[in-house]
């Protein structure tokens, strides 16, 4: 299943970073952070429970850039 989300990220090094970070979670399948859209679309695993997952994304969000909103 993909979500789309509002990412405000400062700038495109640590969205490249976060985007492979996001790859790393389990229950993602695979992560695209458009820097310039400022959008993060996740492709969940069929049996991911996504608002566990999504915490864990923020989470290793935030390990990159502390100041990162994600909606």
């Amino acid at each position: 299943m993909k979500k789309a989300y509002k990412i405000e990220v400062d700038c495109a090094n640590c969205a490249a970073k976060m985007e492979d970070a996001v790859k790393k979670v389990d229950g993602v399948n695979d992560a695209v952070i458009s820097f310039m859209a400022q959008k993060l679309t996740v492709d969940f695993a069929d049996d991911a429970d996504i608002e566990t997952v999504f915490k864990q994304i923020c989470k290793a969000c935030k390990k990159i850039d502390s100041d990162v909103v994600i909606k």
